[in-house]
Parts: C-alpha cells; sequence; structure tokens
C-alpha cells in the first residue's frame, strides 16, 4: 500500500541530498489512501507526519529506508498528529529533535516532531528566495513571522532592515538564532515579540517599508482568524508602505478561496494593485490547488 512513498523515496534518496526539501505530500490527494501521511527531510532525519493511525509501520519503514542509497538517514522520526499532543517515535536510530538544516544557501534550525511543526514551512522555499533576489537595501516588515525564515532571506539578500512580529516570544527567539546561524548582523534585527494589534506604533517606528510580508495563521484561537481579522491588518496598510512597496500575504485556508485575499485588498487596501499569484514548492502539488496556501503579491501605489 505504500509503492508511491517507495517510488519517491527511490528517486530522492537515489543522490545525496543536503538541502532540506519534502519527499512526499499525500495531503495533495495526488496519491489516493495516502492522504494522510506527509514525508520531510530535515538531514539527517526523516520525519513521517500522518493524520491518521498506521497498523503496519514495518512495512512503511521499508517504502523509504532500502532507497537511501548513501546511508543519510540516521533518524526515522513518525509524528501522529491525529493523537493528543502529536507524539513522535522513532522508527530508527536516536530521537534527534533538533537539527540545523540548509536551504538554498541559508541555516536554519528546526524540531522535527516537538510540536505541530518542526519550525520551517517548506512550502514556502519560493518566497524565500525571492526575498533573498528582491531586498537588496530594502526595510521588511515581516508580520506573523514564526521562527523569522522570511527576513532571514531577506537579510541573506541585503535588506537594510528587517522587523519581524510574532505573539510568540519563544518563537521570535528561534528567529534571532536562524539570524545568527547565518551570521547576520544584529543590528539590522528588530524583533517585536508582541500582540500584533497592540503593536502598531512600535511598528510604525521602523518603517515605513519597502516590503510587507502578511503570513498569518488561516484561525488561532485567541489571536487570529482570518474572516474576521485580516481586513483590519490591510486598513494599516496605507500607513506603513512606501509608495511602490511590494506587499505579500498569504492564506492557507480550505474554506477560503482564491478571491478572498484579493476582495479584501479591494475593500480595505484599494492602493494596492495585484501582481500575481506567487509560487509554493513544487513538492506540494495538490489536485485542489485552491485549497493549499496562496501567495499574493502586490505593489502599494
Amino acid at each position: 500500500m505504500f509503492q508511491a512513498i517507495a517510488d519517491k523515496a527511490s528517486q530522492f534518496f537515489a543522490d545525496p541530498q543536503t538541502d532540506t526539501r519534502r519527499i512526499f505530500h499525500g495531503r495533495g490527494h495526488l496519491h489516493p489512501g495516502l492522504e494522510h501521511i506527509n514525508i520531510d527531510w530535515y538531514p539527517p532525519v526523516c520525519l513521517i507526519t500522518t493524520y491518521a493511525e498506521i497498523d503496519d509501520t514495518d512495512s512503511l519503514s521499508a517504502a523509504i529506508l532500502p532507497h537511501d542509497k548513501t546511508a543519510q538517514i540516521q533518524c526515522l522520526l513518525l509524528q501522529y498528529r491525529n493523537r493528543k499532543g502529536t507524539p513522535a517515535i522513532s522508527l530508527l536510530g536516536e530521537m534527534r529533535q533538533h537539527t540545523v538544516v540548509t536551504e538554498n544557501g541559508l541555516r536554519f534550525e528546526v524540531q522535527p516532531g516537538v510540536n505541530q511543526n518542526a519550525g520551517l514551512f517548506l512550502d514556502m522555499s519560493p518566497l524565500r528566495s525571492w526575498l533573498k533576489a528582491n531586498s537588496d537595501d530594502k526595510n521588511l516588515l515581516n508580520l506573523f513571522a514564526y521562527t523569522c525564515s522570511l527576513s532571514v532571506a531577506a537579510l541573506a539578500g541585503h535588506a537594510n532592515q528587517v522587523v519581524s512580529v510574532d505573539m510568540s516570544r519563544p518563537s521570535i527567539r528561534w528567529g534571532e538564532r536562524n539570524h545568527a546561524l547565518n551570521r547576520h548582523d544584529m543590528n539590522r534585527v528588530r524583533s517585536i515579540p508582541h500582540n500584533l494589534f497592540r503593536s502598531w506604533g512600535r511598528i510604525k517606528q521602523f518603517g515605513r517599508y519597502d516590503t510587507i510580508i502578511i503570513d498569518p495563521p488561516s484561525r488561532q484561537r485567541g489571536s487570529f482568524d482570518a474572516e474576521k481579522n485580516y481586513g483590519a491588518v490591510l486598513k494599516k496598510l496605507s500607513q506603513l508602505a512606501k509608495p511602490g512597496a511590494d506587499v505579500i500575504a498569504t492564506i492557507n485556508s480550505p474554506y477560503l478561496g482564491e478571491d478572498f485575499l484579493p476582495n479584501l485588498f479591494t475593500r480595505w487596501a484599494p492602493k494596492c494593485s495585484f501582481v500575481e499569484m506567487m509560487p509554493v514548492a513544487p513538492e506540494f502539488a495538490d489536485k485542489f490547488p485552491e485549497r493549499g496556501l496562496k501567495i499574493y503579491h502586490f505593489r502599494s501605489a
């Protein structure tokens, strides 16, 4: 039943894989019967994430490990997202819950299997590449920054300053470690570990901005609900964005379609014009792309 996984693993591990990537994207509904499984490579950790019970873990391991021709996998983890606390068990090697990975020349700390997310959203890889190539001398604002990977990419692309905002202090501190891993000048890094809606004054102190990233959770209890709160963020753009600023806005919800954000911009940020839809990583191909991550590029007047 895991043949599609074996095929992907055979292709992926035929050669040394030094960068972090998604190996298998079952949640994209392109592999019938395996919609509950994703597999990610955080070298040397291979993380299997399942949203349903798996009865035969030996067969699952056997679909992956024999294809590792260069013996790169030191730890094979299986994380149950359907169980309380999202526990992870080791199918090979000792639990290795912290590691440093590379992507496009950048270094990031990840914690595979510890929480629901490892600390680096692999589907955003093309946006990090875009920021690295389009941030020279820019002042960048990163809202809902999480572990600040987009800020890291921008500063690696010679941004003048990055301002990262997230209400989670541990995430912001994690982001600062990511900057340190890349030997960034911390004098160009501004961290605001507070609720966004109580921080507009401080955010404005470091602006205006050439690039603004809005990358919120679709719903986070007690802090943000995209349907209710996204418009309140867009209303502030006229006070934050320089003329001609790039505004990158994302939504990742199966219930909010491709018109959701353009309609909000029309209502709350009419001076921002649509430029393009930006790609997600090709490994995240989806039978229903309108239900997955959507990245929009707008430009302020």
